[in-house]
């Protein structure tokens, strides 16, 4: 299964409106409707896509084995006081 790119401009957009009303000093950031409804979009893809990672990640990890034994030893090296 392919899974398709996100287009994150959006998110771009409004981080360098962000940095812009930050370099002005201004006090606040305004976006039209058309904007916020897909920066909405974008975020909620970002998001969901996240998670279902996240979930497939856990289903993989759930089933393996838990049981391995990591062995650390510590000489301190040479001369170590």
């Amino acid at each position: 299964m392919s899974i398709a790119p996100i287009n994150t401009l959006p998110i771009e957009q409004f981080i360098q409106k962000v940095k812009a009303a930050e370099a002005s000093n201004s006090k606040e950031v305004r976006i039209d409707a058309v904007t916020a409804k897909a920066l909405a979009f974008t975020l909620g893809i970002v998001m969901s896509r996240l998670h279902g990672d996240l979930e497939k990640f856990v289903c993989e990890n759930a089933t393996s084995n838990n049981d391995e034994v990591i062995k650390v030893e510590l000489n301190g090296g040479v001369g170590w006081k």
